[in-house]
């Protein structure tokens, strides 16, 4: 019996739709995490996470319904350069990252958590998340949309952009968060995109739903 043609290298990865599920969830929980250490600690992020957080300091609402609204304009632009399988799955986990950073805080206290390290953490853990994410065409909205388009289109690295966009933000933040606070913000922002530009690649994992 013949054996089987070898998959090229080019040849997506076609994902089982319990496949996506566990990636979604994982990567929104991973960077749900992330929120609440950056919450804990008085840091923040960038993309329109950290328009939210600066929104939540200032306002006192809460982060999960500041960040779902903020993305509602990004998803016209994702339906018609990114398609409606990626919209769909962003959509569904931004929805659920903005549940799980708001139940979280019922679920997890911490009683000291140093920025440094909140935000080294943090940053490793929201890459992560992001990469999971992308993986199964999936994002959390702004930035990340933005990004992904750019390194599909130009091939330009996701990494690179995410490093000038969120930093750019964090710099922002100088008007609400303490100087101290946004320099450990710079450090979670530079971990997490150091940690994109490393392992996410255009060509290096292809993939798809069956």
């Amino acid at each position: 019996m013949p054996l089987a043609p070898a998959a090229s290298a080019d040849t997506p990865l076609r994902h089982r739709p319990y496949e996506d599920a566990q990636a979604l969830f994982t990567g929104t929980l991973f960077v749900s995490i992330t929120m609440i250490l950056f919450a804990q600690a008085g840091l923040l992020t960038g993309s329109t996470a950290g328009i939210a957080f600066l929104l939540h300091y200032w306002t006192g609402l809460p982060f999960g319904a500041i960040f779902f609204a903020i993305n509602l304009p990004f998803y016209w632009f994702s339906w018609h350069r990114m398609g409606r399988e990626f919209t769909i799955k962003t959509f569904v986990s931004v929805a659920m990252l903005s549940l799980l950073t708001d139940l979280g805080p019922r679920m997890i206290h911490i009683d000291y958590l140093h920025p440094a390290y909140a935000a080294v953490l943090g940053g490793f853990l929201l890459g992560t998340g992001c990469l999971f994410l992308a993986r199964h065409r999936a994002s959390l909205g702004g930035a990340t949309i933005v990004s992904l388009y750019l390194q599909q289109a130009h091939g330009i690295r996701a990494g690179k952009v995410h490093m000038v966009i969120d930093c750019g933000i964090v710099a922002l933040a100088l008007l609400v968060v303490p100087i101290d606070r946004v320099a450990y913000s710079i450090l979670g922002a530079i971990a997490m995109s150091a940690f994109l530009w490393i392992n996410h690649r255009p060509g290096r994992y292809l993939g798809g739903t069956r």
